[in-house]
């Protein structure tokens, strides 16, 4: 056991399904990320960031802790974000009205996010953020990096790397960004907004 511990999923291996399978969820969650978490564990002792929380650590740090620090806080908002499959899904109250006020609609916000997503080159991140006057925007973020390090408050994530969904979509990169929206909680993206 080290300073961080890998997150408990908040619903179970399958509830995703069909959108990601408990194949995808058990590699990514239990390979994927339990691997980052004991990466960094094992770098922090002497590191000088022992004390620091994750959001600190991904501001100040470079090269390797850097890199399994920024994906432990990336999977932990992205894995936090997700309920079981639901119709017609889309945000309510203040986030969605921003999304209206920055983006024009909810769905010209969901082709410009997944434009984003589709569009990064390699691996990495799409993301919604508010900035410090909650202002919404849509940034990509290569590897590990995460919007925090540009002074963002992170609210929203679709994961790119490959093993986010190569099980389920093979290199339909853009079939699995359209199908996440089915599963976003948008009660929980609501909150990250007005937490902010």
């Amino acid at each position: 056991m080290g300073k961080f511990e890998l997150m408990a999923l908040p619903y179970a291996a399958e509830a995703l399904e069909p959108v990601i399978s408990r194949q995808t969820l058990e590699f990514h969650h239990g390979k994927h990320l339990a691997a980052y978490v004991n990466n960094l564990n094992g770098l922090l002792p002497g590191s000088g960031f022992e004390e620091m929380t994750l959001e600190e650590i991904v501001c100040k740090a470079q090269g390797g802790i850097l890199n399994n620090a920024g994906q432990i806080l990336n999977h932990e908002l992205y894995f936090g974000q997700f309920a079981a499959p639901m119709d017609n899904n889309a945000p309510t109250g203040k986030l969605a009205e921003a999304l209206v006020r920055d983006f024009g609609s909810f769905e010209a916000f969901k082709d410009a996010f997944q434009k984003a997503g589709a569009t990064l080159f390699g691996s990495g991140w799409a993301w919604l953020s508010a900035d410090q006057d909650g202002k919404l925007v849509i940034t990509q973020e290569a590897n590990a990096a995460n919007p925090v390090q540009k002074g963002l408050k992170p609210l929203l994530t679709f994961d790119v790397w490959e093993h986010a969904y190569y099980l389920d979509y093979q290199n339909r990169r853009p079939d699995h960004l359209a199908a996440l929206w089915g599963i976003v909680d948008w009660t929980i993206i609501e909150q990250r907004y007005q937490d902010r």
